[in-house]
């Protein structure tokens, strides 16, 4: 469940996993799911301990970069940088590596080093041809770092790289370039313009009419169980007569 709604309902998935917390904290993969719940709803103290957990119990360094992230989160850009130069960095596979690389350039940013954000995030995995799952997130953050340093053509050109990288939509990629091309997007219908279903609301009446309809409706959504049970009661009673 955590899984399922950490996209769609943050909330409600940190909701979950302290359920789970509570029935299976010795497991790692309850602990790393409790990391990501907290870190999706920028808890990040609390994400930085369950992720430490799940470390302690599993050896594995695949969480350093998002714990890394926690300690931007936290307001700690200087030891992200640290995690960012540690040892741990050289065991994480290409796609942790990328995303370690991303976490450095965005503590860079966070201390104001724009021009070493930039240097960071260059080397042979932006420049290859290839694309893979890290790709697009790869290239739009280049972009956005050249944008913040004022290389605004230089941006619009790898924000163009990471909208064709990016099939799934992971970035807001073609919304960046729509910005900096000055297309601006307007509701097709005008101030002026009315639609049908305004008109027929606004009818003489009509808004009165709703009122009553909406606390009727708000009546039996709140007391559904409460009508079942009186029907089922009536129901009873006419049968007793019936029989009688």
């Amino acid at each position: 469940m955590v899984a399922r709604l950490l996209d769609e309902d943050p909330e409600q998935a940190y909701g979950y996993s302290r359920i789970a917390l509570r029935l299976a904290s010795r497991v790692a993969a309850v602990r790393e799911a409790a990391g990501f719940a907290a870190y999706a709803t920028q808890r990040y103290a609390e994400a930085l301990a369950e992720f430490r957990a799940s470390r302690r119990m599993t050896g594995s360094v695949d969480l350093w970069p998002v714990m890394a992230d926690c300690e931007r989160g936290l307001g700690r850009p200087e030891r992200a940088m640290d995690m960012a130069g540690g040892p741990e960095v050289q065991k994480l596979d290409k796609a942790g590596q990328v995303e370690m690389r991303l976490v450095a350039a965005g503590a860079r940013r966070d201390m104001g080093q724009i021009d070493a954000a930039i240097v960071t995030l260059q080397g042979p995995e932006l420049a290859s041809s290839s694309v893979h799952s890290w790709t697009p997130r790869l290239r739009y953050a280049y972009a956005d770092a050249l944008l913040e340093a004022g290389r605004e053509d230089e941006a619009r050109e790898w924000f163009g790289k990471a909208l064709e990288a990016d099939k799934d939509g992971a970035t807001d990629a073609s919304d960046r370039l729509a910005e900096l091309d000055g297309v601006e997007f307007v509701d097709a219908m005008g101030e002026d313009d009315e639609h049908p279903a305004v008109v027929e609301a606004e009818a003489p009446g009509a808004a009165e009419q709703d009122d009553e309809d909406d606390g009727v409706d708000e009546y039996y959504d709140a007391d559904d169980l409460e009508i079942e049970e009186v029907e089922d009661d009536e129901d009873d009673d006419a049968e007793g007569s019936a029989k009688a």
